[in-house]
């Protein structure tokens, strides 16, 4: 049955982001059991556009159910996805937009890498306003909305005062061609400080690493919006810090991004800069 969208402010705008967190909490359960079934046994593209950035027909399903169901409670809000959108993105109904990745980290999962993430958010104006990314492999869902916290599998979760980054984990990530520009002497930067860099082939599980306080902080210079947009609601709603390129606060940056542990935000965005070569 179809729901018509609520009015846009107050008590009843509160009330959407419940059903959009109700809602997306079921599909990324629904994709989880999709994802862990299939992993390994889906048919890689023949001639793909990217070593780094495959489609499958495990993800074009996911994302059409995605779209299908979102269509039918959440009439007059656009849906975005990962396999069938390039377009510039726009606002429905009240500003709001989803955007959804239905496999992040494909080659992971054509692979059978136990590495791969179902990402979907709600957006408006000013960023994330509900975000959920299922990790199948270790069955866990991470969900957070704006201004009430983040959880995984209805735990919650916050980030404390941060530690020293030495001996620490950050992620990154390749571009859809390769290595970014100065990502070598971002590794580099890293090590120097007795910090170690790891590329695992998901932005969003990368992103929700820091989120989890698993990694002090993730360095993304390039990206889709689908590919950041749950794990950034996430990010923001444990008390991680999100910057632009630079290094400005953002809650959706659209030109690389830094997020980090509070107390080591600074010192993880010089390594980023100086490698950069702006520094």
């Amino acid at each position: 049955m179809s729901v018509s969208p609520p009015p846009k402010t107050g008590r009843a705008e509160q009330a959407l982001i419940s059903r959009a967190l109700e809602t997306a909490g079921r599909l990324a359960n629904e994709a989880a059991d999709v994802i862990t079934a299939t992993a390994g046994h889906d048919t890689p593209p023949s001639e793909p556009d990217s070593p780094f950035d495959w489609v499958t027909d495990v993800g074009r399903t996911l994302e059409r159910h995605t779209r299908r169901i979102l269509a039918e409670h959440f009439p007059g809000i656009p849906v975005y996805g990962e396999e069938f959108d390039a377009a510039a993105l726009g606002g429905g109904q009240g500003g709001f937009r989803w955007v959804v990745d239905p496999v992040d980290g494909t080659a992971n999962y054509v692979a059978g890498v136990p590495w791969c993430a179902y990402s979907l958010a709600m957006l408006d104006a000013q960023g994330p306003v509900v975000g959920v990314v299922a990790d199948p492999y270790r069955a866990q869902i991470y969900a957070a909305a704006r201004d009430r916290g983040m959880r995984a599998n209805g735990k919650p979760v916050r980030l404390t005062e941060a530690r020293s980054p030495r001996a620490s984990i950050v992620c990154t990530e390749f571009t859809r061609y390769g290595p970014w520009r100065g990502m070598d002497r971002f590794i580099t930067n890293a090590a120097a400080d007795h910090v170690g860099v790891r590329v695992l082939g998901s932005p969003a599980l990368a992103i929700t690493q820091v989120a989890l306080g698993q990694a002090v902080a993730a360095v993304l210079p390039s990206y889709g919006e689908w590919d950041v947009a749950g794990a950034l609601a996430l990010a923001v709603e444990s008390g991680a810090n999100v910057l632009d390129s630079y290094g400005r606060p953002a809650s959706l940056p659209h030109d690389g991004l830094l997020v980090a542990a509070p107390g080591i935000t600074e010192t993880a965005f010089g390594w980023w800069w100086h490698a950069s070569g702006a520094g």
